[in-house]
């Protein structure tokens, strides 16, 4: 714990921060006072007298208070943003936000998912659902006590696909048709490099994992696409889940790594999962084709340099 004069921050927070926060220190210690400003690293809180500064890790939790209600988000085509979420540690928000993740089972494997509005619209990756009709969704339900309730649910309609993008709209039915958690998407403010991120999923089929890293670079391009490159922990069954800033946005969709090698791991922007969802009907999902998606192939390599005898008219052109 360190103590910091923050006069000029306490003046212009104290505006807009009156309720009192108790902070509980993982050494026994408790703490009231209000919550100046927070980051994935420290908290700042306002007791009176003075200003301390306490770090995230030593920190157990914090109740009570606006700062730690919930985030005010703005609707739009089935999707929400968020309105100036505060900043917390992946810590922090795996509590808040670990029930928008689900789990995609089908036949033939799995992967992660992220519920992007209360009625169950969910989005995966492609390839997570490629072929398959028969899905199920593991869902996590939060009770009183601070525990979350495992859920099957099996009751699941395929929106849309867009298998050049790998994206994938789902929706899920509540089993009481009640409205489902679920975690906005980032707005368009920029992605920087260095930032703090971290993914939520069911790597290799363990369920609700999260790693942590950084963003190495915004412009990494693949057939005519940008991601997202982290170094964030990403395996088999991360597919389709979501990838956070500490603000509590879903900043991408994660999809791919590379094997054998560590801390190359992308995902799909947020942008791209927004244009997606926002034109859904051009990629509406036909269950008689359930490969319906276009996914197109490479075309095969050409085999002779010579003119076509269709084009040899002997004019040598």
């Amino acid at each position: 714990m360190r103590r910091i004069w923050l006069a000029a921050l306490a003046a212009s927070v104290l505006a807009t921060s009156t309720a009192a926060e108790v902070v509980r220190l993982k050494s026994g210690a408790t703490v009231e006072g209000t919550v100046l400003k927070r980051t994935d690293r420290a908290v700042w809180v306002d007791l009176g007298p003075d200003v301390v500064q306490f770090m995230v890790d030593d920190i157990l939790d914090i109740e009570g208070g606006s700062v730690s209600g919930p985030t005010v988000t703005v609707s739009e085509s089935l999707f929400h943003t968020a309105v100036n979420p505060p900043e917390r540690s992946p810590r922090e928000y795996a509590k808040i936000l670990g029930p928008a993740v689900i789990k995609v089972s089908t036949p033939s494997g799995l992967g992660s998912g992220v519920i992007i509005n209360e009625e169950g619209y969910a989005i995966t990756n492609a390839h997570v659902i490629q072929g398959e009709t028969n899905l199920k969704a593991t869902v996590w339900f939060p009770l009183p006590d601070g525990t979350f309730q495992r859920t099957v649910i099996s009751d699941i309609e395929i929106i849309a696909v867009n298998s050049h993008i790998d994206l994938a709209l789902i929706k899920i039915e509540h089993p009481h048709g009640k409205p489902f958690e679920y975690a906005p998407l980032a707005t368009d403010k920029p992605v920087e490099v260095g930032q703090t991120v971290f993914a939520i999923g069911n790597p290799l089929g363990l369920e609700r994992t999260l790693s942590q890293g950084v963003v190495s670079t915004t412009t990494r391009s693949f057939d005519g696409l940008t991601y997202v490159q982290i170094d964030a922990a990403i395996n088999p069954g991360n597919s389709g889940g979501p990838l956070f800033n500490t603000n509590g946005e879903v900043i991408g969709i994660t999809n791919m790594g590379y094997n054998f090698s560590q801390g190359l791991n992308f995902a799909i922007p947020s942008r791209y999962v927004k244009d997606f969802v926002r034109n859904r009907e051009a990629f509406a999902f036909d269950k008689d084709n359930p490969n319906s998606g276009h996914n197109y192939h490479q075309a095969p390599p050409r085999e002779r340099f010579d003119v076509s005898p269709l084009l040899n008219d002997d004019t040598g052109k």
